[in-house]
Formats: C-alpha cells, structure tokens, sequence
C-alpha cells in the first residue's frame, strides 16, 4: 500500500546551523530519500526564519515553504508573525487532510506542537499516526502530547541527510518498506544557494567536529589500560590532528561543497596546526570562502569542471594554510589559550562554588540555546589539550545523568503507565550514548517539582564535579564515561549522585501527583 507523509517544521534553534537555514536542501533531502524508500512526500508546510529560532523576534524576516510539483517553493514572505499567523491556516488544511485518511505519517523539522503546528499535530496524535521528527525542545512537547513517535533526530553532529535517512528509514522499517539510502555528490557547476558569508558558523564548524574530539578522548581511556601505553603516543597524533578536522569541516560547510572544499581544508589545516584548533578553524573558513571564489571564477573563465576544481582545492588551502601559518597562528593559539586559562582561574578560586554554578546554569543553557552557541564549543577548546574537560563533567553529570535519573524514575513509578513506555528510550539513550538529554523535556515540562530537582541535581553534581577536580566529556556510553576522566572514582561519584538525586525529585513529584489524582477522583465521586 502507498504511503504518504507530510512535512511539516520550521529552520529551527539548532537545527538553523545544521541544515535549517537552507530549506531548500532540507525539503529536497526528505523528498529525496522518501522515494527511494516508496514513501511520498504528499505536503509540505516548512517555516524559514532569517535568523535561529532561539534568537529570533517578531519582526524577524520568515518565509514559508510548501510542495509544488514536488518540489519545495516559497509562496509568502513576511515578518515571523504574518508568517506563523498564515502557516497556521495551512497547518488546519493538513490537518483536515490527516483527519481524511490521506497522510499517513509525520516528519517533524523543529515543529510548533504549542503554536503553528498544533492542528497537524493534535490530528496526528487522534489518528496514531507514525511520526517521526528532530529538534530536542520540540520532540519533548510531543512526545509529551501522546502521539506514535518511532524515532527521535537530534541535531547536534548531524546533517540534512543523515537526519532524512534516519526519519525515513524508520518509516520503512515501521511500515515494512525496502529502503536504501540514496547518496550522492553535487554538481559542481551547479549554482550555490545563499551568500558564502551567511555560512560562516563557528558553533556550526565545532558541533560537526564533535565525533573527532570523542575519538581522540576514546584513544586517551584507552591508553589508561595497563599494557596499551603506546596509545598516549597515539594520543598526542591525535591532539595534533584536531586543527585539520575542525579546518575540514569548516571548509566543507563555508563553501558549500563538497570533495573541493574538504580537500581545500584538509591543505589549510595541515599548515595551521601551530594555531591550535581556532587556527584551523580560521583557515578552513577562509579556505571555504576561497574555494567558492576561486572555482566561480574558473567557471567564468570556462575551464573544464575537474581542472577548476583542482585549481580552487589546492589554491584555496595553499593561501589560507600559509596565511595562518606565517601569520595568524600565534594569535589563535594565544586566544585558545586564554579561554583555557580563564576557565582554570575560576576554578581555582573556588572549584564546588563554579561547578554548582556551572550545573545549575547548564539547563537554562540548554534549553534557551545557549549551549550549543558557547558551551560546547569551550568544552572542545579545553579537550584540544588534555582529552577531557570541566565543563564536559559538568555536562555528563548536570545534564545526561540528571535527565536519565528522571526517565529512569518515570520507568519505575510513573505517575501514569503510558510515562514508563515515553521515558525507557530516552533512558536508554542517555545511558547507552550520552546524549539526548531532550528525554526529561516533557516530564519537566509538567511538573515544576521535576524541573526544580533537575536544577538542584545538576548544581550538587556540579559542585561535586568542581570539589573533586574532575574533568571529563558527554556524548559517550555512561559507563565508559569514567574511564576517560582525569579522576574517574570523582567522576563516577559525581554521576551517580546526579543521577540518584534526579531520581528521587522525580519520585517524589509522581507520588505526589498520583495522590492528588486519588483525591481529586473522591471529590468528583463524592
């Protein structure tokens, strides 16, 4: 039986420097792996923003994005707010459409599950829709709502195609579809979308860097192992490699392209590795720049596609690698220094005071995106020396450990039995990945004695990060997460405590709201 999805989100927070901002991309992604699992991709109701949506104002410039002749196509542009007020009018049509048995999934970008897209998302939940989705703020709200989610894209290290091939294969698999992946390179020649400067992002550039400061803290634990020394040399590679991944990515993302720029970056970082990892970071993004330059200008010129690619590739690293080298990498290297050095001074002064601070803030943070903008591109700055870091502690304890408390509480005595079988992936998830830290969201969201107790847990784990001097990173299996710390009885004390103390908040709230169900069904009886 054929079947039909709707796509229906917006640029989003995070999501805006992970693919958002380029609508077009992103639709055409979805569409592009839906067919080649069968699926079709009948609506499309797609808001973007000028701007992140964590940042964004009334008067913000917005643009809505539909499906014509199956492809996306903007049909009005206006401030946020005529946009969403309009998007909302076409929401209730897909609504309507869902309610007529003619959509048979959703595939959520950032939804609105409060405001926008509220319609939609209400039908689907009514009619149990399959619905798959990214965004961590968004997800959380609806999957709070109730409705079939399969899966769950974060976006964090992600691109447009790996978050379309992880939602439509969920799909295939829920709906017993073949499905293989389609991947593929662009054209060349093709015309580049958008102005090479709208894509200079440096949280962008570090989030995407993410797996390769793992790998490099992976190698650290392992040379920890007795008999396995020689992997502190592998260690030190390692460390050295990080200015030419982050000058890849970054090459990469600026320009747009794709083996030209990578090549272009892997040349810049190489020549900027005295400038640490902001000296990679500068020379890819001005390799990015140049590669774009460079290759449109051979294209003018009318040289054949491979000898303007090896021109741009080679040129753009050459000058960018040698313009960091001779020039700027004893700046960078001082700015990456100073960072570091700002953040041990601190810690120094008073080591349980910062890291209570740190963990009671880091919820804010996250939840107001701010993490992703300058946390963890600090926790990425102190790893490039040793591995691990304070504030990539603070992350594991205050945020993983404290959500997979509250999950883990709603798995054992949830307030109702539908909580248990919302919060065991998120569980799982926290423990098992070290990340999604979204999966307390709409427990949080419901009680203000859970939120309350998230904040206290990440303060004390916090404290207890800073009083013990541990350092450490998230985003790994929570049992291997010790290993890789400078202090792993200190850091596993530390997220144990986070992890028990979120626990027992969450306990708490539920008894408390199952007695007042209890009481208020009396009343109504009475």
């Amino acid at each position: 039986m054929e079947r039909r999805i709707a796509l229906v989100g917006s640029s989003g927070g995070n999501l805006y420097e992970s693919g958002g901002k380029d609508p077009n991309k992103l639709i055409g992604e979805v569409i592009r792996q839906s067919q080649a699992a069968g699926i079709i991709v009948s609506k499309v109701l797609f808001i973007a923003a000028k701007a992140s949506m964590d940042q964004v104002k009334p008067d913000t410039l917005a643009s809505i994005y539909v499906l014509e002749d199956n492809e996306p196509k903007s049909i009005f542009t206006g401030t946020l707010s005529e946009v969403n007020e309009k998007a909302a009018e076409l929401d209730k049509e897909i609504a309507a459409m869902i309610q007529g048995g003619s959509i048979d999934g959703l595939f959520l970008a950032s939804a609105d599950p409060d405001g926008v897209n509220n319609y939609s998302i209400s039908a689907a939940a009514e009619k149990k829709l399959a619905v798959v989705g990214t965004g961590g703020t968004s997800m959380g709200k609806v999957q709070s709502k109730g409705l079939n989610v399969i899966a769950v894209s974060g976006t964090t290290g992600t691109t447009n195609r790996t978050r379309a091939i992880a939602g439509v294969s969920a799909l295939a698999k829920h709906w017993n579809l073949k499905y293989k992946p389609v991947i593929g390179t662009s054209n060349a020649k093709e015309e580049l979308s958008g102005s090479v400067w709208q894509r200079i992002n440096v949280r962008g550039i570090m989030m995407s860097s993410l797996p390769g400061f793992i790998a490099m803290a992976l190698v650290l634990a392992i040379g920890k192992i007795p008999g396995l020394g020689v992997f502190s040399s592998i260690f030190d590679v390692m460390i050295a490699a990080l200015p030419v991944i982050v000058a890849v990515v970054a090459a990469k993302q600026v320009s747009g392209l794709d083996e030209v720029g990578i090549i272009a970056g892997v040349i810049a970082g190489v020549l900027s590795v005295d400038g640490g990892i902001i000296g990679g970071i500068l020379g890819g993004i001005i390799a990015g720049v140049l590669v774009q330059y460079i290759l449109t200008l051979c294209f003018k010129w009318k040289f054949p596609a491979t000898t303007a690619n090896i021109i741009a590739g080679s040129f753009a690293g050459l000058i960018s690698g040698l313009l960091i080298y001779f020039v700027l990498a004893p700046v960078a290297l001082l700015a990456g220094n100073g960072i570091r050095a700002t953040i041990d001074t601190l810690i120094a002064i008073n080591p349980a005071l910062t890291g209570l601070i740190a963990g009671i803030l880091i919820w804010p943070a996250i939840m107001g995106g701010v993490y992703h903008a300058a946390i963890l591109p600090i926790v990425l700055l102190e790893m490039e020396k040793t591995g691990n870091s304070f504030l990539g502690a603070v992350d594991m304890t205050g945020l993983v450990m404290v959500s997979a408390g509250i999950t883990l509480a709603n798995i054992l005595f949830p307030r109702v039995k539908e909580e248990a079988t919302l919060a065991a992936p998120g569980f799982l998830v926290n423990v098992g990945f070290g990340t999604f830290v979204e999966a307390a969201y709409p427990f949080m969201f419901s009680d203000k004695l859970v939120f309350a107790g998230a904040l206290v847990s990440a303060g004390v784990s916090g404290g207890l990060v800073g009083l013990m001097n541990v350092r450490g990173t998230a985003y790994v299996p929570s049992i291997v997460a010790p290993t890789m710390s400078n202090n792993p009885l200190g850091f596993l004390l530390a997220m144990l405590a986070a992890l028990v103390c979120a626990f027992t908040f969450t306990v708490v709230a539920n008894k408390r709201a199952k007695k007042r169900q209890v009481q208020d069904a009396k009343q109504i009886a009475g």
